[in-house]
């Protein structure tokens, strides 16, 4: 019994490492997309890879009750949530007036 509590938590723990990681990771490509020039800061994949990679840090920050660093990241979410849909509205055609 004791054995498979063990082995469970390690399972998890090594998950929420590996979402971290990835977090990390989509975060610094993102970065260093932009930063190069090789995509735009309004692109969908950057706003993108910035969701993602806040949401793996902030779920491997919850994991490990570092509470600020959740809280950083929640805002980060927020923040591209609305870019993304800042940038959904400006993609959908304009409607037009009624004639008259």
């Amino acid at each position: 019994m004791l054995q498979n509590s063990f082995s469970d938590a390690l399972g998890m723990a090594a998950g929420f490492a590996a979402v971290g990681w990835l977090g990390a990771i989509a975060l610094l490509t993102a970065y260093a997309l932009v930063s190069t020039g090789r995509i735009s800061g309004q692109s969908a994949g950057f706003q993108a890879m910035n969701l993602l990679g806040a949401a793996g840090l902030a779920a491997n920050s919850g994991y490990h009750h570092a509470w600020p660093s959740v809280a950083l990241n929640a805002v980060w979410i927020v923040v591209g949530l609305a870019a993304m849909a800042n940038r959904g509205s400006k993609d959908a055609p304009a409607a037009k007036a009624p004639a008259g």
